[in-house]
């Protein structure tokens, strides 16, 4: 009976078990895909979709608590400013799993993880990135002041006239160099 069995030991002891894991997140992290065994992808999606979730807010608490699970600070990084910011609106459900079919050497069940938001051919080739909210609540660089958007129109009105006029006068005299190169 399997009552109350609610991880795969990998046949590893817990020390092993861990470092297995933990090694595998920070690939994942890292390559945004791997390759591995349908049950260690399995047992993987359970440990990292929670520091995904963990990843969506930047604070100095959920970063210490993702360290202590992947012990690398590159992948935490990466987990933090990467992958936080495609999976910002997402409610879960961060990781996909592929089965591949039977390796050759011993037939074992292969599958291929991968984070759900960065593979383009599955979202229709969107890139996109969520953009970073400012925490201050100043004024947007598009509202000018008074002072100066006399100046700014000014420097760009004489710019806009200067890049036209030679434009036109060039097209004519191309034309008749080439037709005298004819001739």
């Amino acid at each position: 009976m399997r009552h109350g069995k609610k991880n795969n030991h990998l046949s590893r002891k817990a020390g092993h078990r861990r470092a297995l894991l933990a090694n595998m997140a920070c690939s994942l992290i890292e390559h945004k895909r791997i390759n591995t065994t349908v049950a260690k992808a399995k047992a993987l999606r359970s440990y990292v979709e929670p520091l995904i979730t963990k990843s969506k807010e930047d604070t100095t608490h959920n970063r210490r608590i993702v360290f202590s699970y992947l012990r690398s600070k590159y992948a935490v990084t990466d987990l933090f400013r990467d992958v936080a910011a495609k999976v910002g609106d997402r409610p879960g459900g961060y990781c996909r799993i592929i089965k591949l079919g039977n390796r050759l050497g011993d037939n074992a069940d292969m599958a291929m993880i991968e984070l759900v938001d960065f593979n383009e051919l599955y979202n229709g080739g969107k890139k996109e990135v969520k953009k970073a909210k400012s925490r201050r609540g100043g004024k947007s660089k598009a509202a000018a002041t008074p002072e100066t958007a006399p100046v700014a129109e000014e420097v760009q009105a004489p710019v806009a006239e200067e890049t036209a006029a030679p434009i036109v006068d060039e097209a004519p005299e191309a034309s008749n160099e080439e037709s005298e190169d004819k001739a």
